[in-house]
């Protein structure tokens, strides 16, 4: 086993205790915004396998690929966050940018491999699967879903953890009608580099080659639709 793979047991198995940035955060760094989002509850929308929970939690460090509902609303605007971020490659997307890519495709990978590739190809960008992960995110979400190294990054998965960056854009608050919709927008457009800002551009324009691939106008649309009675 390389030094590479034990680091990244390790750190998994918690003797590397290190903070990791969120997303929020890093943002503040790239951008000089605020690194607040509005989080509405600390309840997640994946509740365990409890009945009544909104989802079921798919069990973590299993190379078999679990299954999650998630369909209506929620299953839409995934859909159109995938769509601007990931286009037709959807849970097998590479960020373009990246001149070495995977030797596998990331649905047949294991969280432990995606991390293996990440450092062993430095100075490049690795944002992977149809929400484009970012390897602080990837690390930090995974960590708070309990998704450990042997983890497959299954379509599921990438679900799970698409929908807990939904928690902290606020999406709880915004189903309540504390958080308005342009806010929560404001607050995808922050995680999700391919949505815009009522300018028309990308949180993180030009960084990375990032830049929005829908318009302010298009995205609202989109988001009226997908919950015409939300303020």
């Amino acid at each position: 086993m390389g030094r590479n793979a034990i680091f990244i047991l390790l750190l998994w198995a918690g003797v590397a205790r290190a903070e990791v940035p969120s997303l929020f955060q890093q943002a503040a760094l790239v951008a000089g915004g605020s690194t607040q989002a509005s989080n509405g509850t600390s309840a997640s929308l994946f509740a365990g396998r409890a009945a009544g929970s909104l989802f079921a939690s798919p069990e973590p460090n299993t190379r078999a690929h679990p299954r999650v509902g998630i369909s209506g609303p929620v299953a839409h605007l995934l859909s159109l966050i995938a769509k601007a971020e990931a286009g037709r490659a959807g849970y097998d997307a590479v960020q373009a940018g990246a001149q070495v890519k995977p030797t596998q495709i990331p649905t047949r990978m294991t969280l432990g491999q995606i991390h293996e590739w990440i450092q062993a190809t430095p100075g490049q960008p690795h944002a992977i699967g149809r929400y484009q992960f970012i390897p602080t995110t990837l690390r930090r979400v995974a960590r708070e879903r309990g998704f450990g190294p042997d983890t497959v990054f299954s379509p599921t998965v990438q679900d799970a953890m698409a929908v807990s960056l939904l928690e902290e854009a606020g999406f709880r608050a915004f189903k309540a009608g504390t958080l308005d919709r342009h806010k929560f927008m404001r607050n995808l457009a922050r995680i999700w580099a391919g949505l815009p800002l009522p300018n028309g551009k990308s949180y993180y324009h030009g960084y990375a080659g990032n830049r929005a691939t829908l318009t302010w106008s298009r995205f609202e649309t989109e988001m009226q639709r997908i919950w015409p009675n939300a303020g």
